[in-house]
């Protein structure tokens, strides 16, 4: 694609000049009207960031969402008005009004990059490190469905994953975890520029990074250009060409940059980073840099300039849509099976093979879990995804299919290695790329290593399943470091994440069913080491799709409500039997879905948790803290407000409370027995 944009674009320095100051001066005056943002790195970086747009990056401004268009990172997102300047000046649907109204209410300019509000942005960022990971996840994407649809003289999937990252965005050990897996894969189509302009808010970067990238980079597998001179657009382009060429390593371009440049007094220094310059620099500014024009002016010449990107777009599509029209005439099967992918929808009967589970017979919910992800992968091939190193413990590889390697781009099982926090950004970016649905596993203890990925994978609306199994004090030796407590609270208290806790193999059969037909969130399973008696439910109504349904009831009018999740609910069947001896009747809940519960109509919670009947009692071991919703005014929770102990995990329950005495013990209480 460079050969083809450097014919069709007319290389013109004194355009690129303006180009240039085009993008460094809507940021400069988006910022003072805002009176907030960061100018410094767009003015550093429109060099680099122009180059790239204008020479390389395959794009379509008129139809953001084409599949096989080049995908552009902004990691360093405080910077997101480089952004916001290069889609207006593109051709993108981004008006002068939109930049005019950043960081205002119901802009589609917020002060980070959001891929929901604003057209052309392909990740939220500003979290540093985050995008960086995203781009991984995109290339790792391209590289898969490109095994497996691309055919001799039919590159149906072939473009590049760019980005722009900062000092800051390379300090966090997010994007660290992230570039080890890329250079161990060999991701030869992810091409990231380096913005090193050696400043933080604190200060210069040598007050506490001092370690050269390059090497690190070079030590990760990555192939590395550098670029001395931000100015020199030539040795700009050269360094991209350079990273294309290398095609079984990803490419990291050093680029030296001034942040702030043209600023006469805060060029170069943290003043330049996160305020407006201030209007008397902003005017010394325009002279230093030659802009004669008035804020938010862009020169036509520059609009026909830029804009060519609309006419190159259209081409490179228009391009590609015939070779897709060869290619659904020669690979029918094929074709179809893409579309199917890249829409996200499941195929017919997807769910036949569901595995079935006998009451009375046990079994951990992780070890269900994998019997479900086998079941289901031959019919949902692009299922994808794998361990932070626990694969056997997680219980997700799927057999019949190979590992994800550098040298078998075909497989479906990934090795993310021990880091948690790389893996789900990781995620987030297939999730956004398309075609595959990802998932990832580690223990629930470890949601805390990677929660701000998963934070921005609700945030976005991103299908990621996510399978966390030893999930509570049942785990046993491993001890209070391993054993999660606050964490299904915490979990819950992200919006718009659907947690799911079964309790036993139907209800892990159908969270997978549940997850894999969610399209706008993330999903956590949370799943145990121990074995599970498989329920009874020839008497119940509803299931875990409902979030909460009657598991077994009473004959008449419930006397009191016992509510469960995952382990603890053959507690509740069991306290119900003991006070069912003694003519208490019992209805048991089992809840393994608060989101997905609220989510059903008033008339359907009501018949499960009947407003009249005030008696109830919830457990679950972890923290109690959210459950008074369901037990208010009058009942009670048997929870765990404290770590957990090693020891052996029945023992851990019993001595903790876990047990049917402590239970019905509180039921008597609840009821005044």
């Amino acid at each position: 694609m460079a050969d083809t944009a450097t014919d069709t674009f007319t290389q013109d320095a004194q355009l690129d000049h303006l180009a240039i100051n085009a993008i460094r001066f809507l940021a400069i005056d988006a910022v003072e009207k805002a009176q907030s943002g960061h100018p410094g790195m767009p003015m550093g970086t429109a060099p680099m960031a122009h180059t790239l747009w204008s020479r390389h990056l395959k794009h379509n401004p008129a139809d953001p969402h084409w599949p096989n268009r080049d995908r552009f990172v902004l990691s360093a997102g405080h910077g997101s008005m480089l952004l916001y300047a290069l889609l207006h000046l593109t051709g993108y649907d981004l008006s002068m009004d939109e930049i005019k109204n950043f960081r205002q209410w119901g802009s589609q300019t917020p002060g980070h990059p959001e891929n929901f509000e604003t057209v052309g942005v392909e990740t939220t960022t500003g979290p540093l490190g985050q995008g960086f990971g995203n781009a991984v996840g995109m290339a790792i994407a391209e590289r898969r469905l490109a095994a497996e649809f691309n055919r001799p003289d039919y590159p149906i999937i072939d473009h590049y994953t760019y980005g722009i990252c900062s000092d800051g965005d390379l300090m966090e050990g997010v994007s660290q975890e992230a570039a080890s897996l890329a250079g161990h894969l060999g991701l030869g189509k992810l091409i990231f520029f380096y913005d090193a302009n050696e400043i933080t808010i604190d200060g210069r970067t040598d007050i506490a990074f001092t370690e050269d990238v390059a090497k690190r980079f070079r030590a990760y597998g990555w192939h590395v250009e550098t670029v001395e001179d931000e100015k020199d657009l030539d040795a700009l382009d050269a360094a991209v060409t350079a990273g294309q060429e290398v095609t079984d390593r990803p490419t990291l371009i050093v680029t030296y940059t001034t942040i702030g440049y043209g600023s006469p007094n805060k060029a170069d220094s943290s003043a330049a980073h996160g305020a407006p310059l201030g209007g008397d620099e902003v005017e010394k500014t325009r002279e230093a840099l030659g802009w004669e024009y008035p804020p938010f002016h862009v020169p036509d010449e520059v609009y026909r300039y830029t804009q060519q990107a609309l006419e190159r777009g259209a081409a490179a599509q228009s391009a590609w849509n015939d070779l897709l029209e060869g290619y659904s005439e020669a690979y029918p099967d094929e074709a179809q099976k893409l579309e199917r992918w890249l829409s996200g929808d499941l195929p017919l009967g997807w769910d036949a093979d569901l595995p079935t589970f006998e009451p009375g017979t046990s079994m951990a919910t992780r070890k269900a879990s994998g019997a479900t992800i086998n079941a289901l992968a031959p019919s949902v091939e692009n299922l994808f995804g794998g361990s932070a190193d626990l694969a056997g413990s997680n219980k997700t590889t799927m057999e019949d299919f190979d590992d994800f390697q550098r040298d078998t781009p075909h497989g479906n099982n990934v090795h993310f290695g021990v880091r948690e926090h790389g893996m789900a950004a990781i995620c987030n970016g297939i999730a956004l790329h398309g075609g595959l649905r990802p998932f990832c596993a580690t223990f629930l203890i470890f949601t805390d290593y990677l929660r701000p990925s998963l934070r921005l994978a609700a945030l976005m609306g991103l299908p990621v399943t996510y399978v966390c199994t030893h999930d509570s004090v049942g785990l046993g030796e491993d001890g209070p470091t391993h054993q999660p407590v606050e964490h299904y609270a915490a979990l819950r208290a992200i919006p718009n994440l659907t947690f799911i806790r079964p309790a036993d193999g139907t209800e892990t059969a159908h969270a997978w069913r549940v997850a894999l037909e969610h399209k706008d969130g993330p999903v956590v399973l949370s799943l145990t080491r121990q074995g599970l008696p498989e329920q009874d439910r020839s008497g119940s109504e509803g299931d875990l799709s409902n979030g909460a349904y009657i598991l077994s009831d009473s004959d008449g009018t419930p006397d009191l409500i016992l509510i469960a999740s995952g382990s603890e609910v053959q507690l509740a069947v069991q306290a119900a039997e003991t006070l069912a001896a003694d003519d208490v009747n019992v209805r048991v809940v089992s809840m393994p879905s608060w989101e997905l519960f609220e989510a059903q109509p008033d008339v359907y919670k009501e018949k499960v948790l009947p407003p009249d009947v005030t008696a109830r009692v919830a457990v679950e071991s972890g923290v109690t803290l959210g459950w008074e919703r369901y037990t208010a005014p009058h009942g009670a929770i048997v929870g765990l407000n404290r770590f957990g102990a090693s020891a052996p995990g029945g023992e851990v329950m019993d001595k903790l409370g876990f047990n049917v005495d402590n239970v019905v013990e509180h039921c008597r209480q609840v009821l005044g027995q």
